[in-house]
């Protein structure tokens, strides 16, 4: 029990440091209820929860990194991310999950449909997550000059042949 409460504190107050990467602990905000878009970067709710603020953090190391199939599913850390790589990134550094989760794992993951400010859409084959209202996402999406690589999108996609999945309590 006092390990654990030393890991949470550690967690809070330093950033984490989980199955192969390093997490951060503060980033961009926005006064809005809903996550931000600027040059790439997410900006988190100021009053979303503390989770959902990480997962953005998190997500936005990501944006540099390349496409790679199965990449983050060995570890968190990794030079190339799938679509299911970069969820579990993100719920990762939200604390969220202790290990990368492949896209069949997801179809399984939390609770049953959308959340308040974490979803999670997975099929056999493909993942997204839309986080504070944003998508998360390996497709070239909003723009055909955009190649397969993690990274935030505006755009809505339809949940069709998607289970919808959130962690709980968010």
């Amino acid at each position: 029990m006092r390990l654990a409460i030393s890991l949470i504190l550690a967690l809070i107050l330093c950033g984490s440091r989980l199955y192969g990467a390093t997490f951060p602990d503060r980033g961009p905000t926005t006064a809005s209820s809903r996550a931000a878009l600027q040059n790439g970067v997410a900006l988190a709710p100021a009053d979303a929860p503390r989770a959902v603020k990480r997962a953005i953090w998190a997500a936005n190391q990501l944006r540099l990194k390349p496409y790679r199939y199965g990449g983050g599913h060995a570890s968190f850390h990794d030079n190339g991310y799938d679509c299911s790589g970069t969820v579990s990134y993100a719920l990762g550094g939200a604390g969220l999950i202790s290990s990368p989760l492949n896209s069949s794992d997801f179809r399984r993951y939390g609770e049953r449909g959308q959340g308040r400010w974490i979803t999670v859409y997975a099929r056999n084959g493909h993942t997204f997550a839309v986080i504070a209202g944003l998508r998360l996402d390996t497709t070239p999406g909003d723009s055909s000059r955009y190649r397969w690589a993690p990274r935030w999108q505006r755009s809505t996609r339809g949940p069709a042949g998607f289970e919808v999945r959130h962690p709980v309590g968010l």
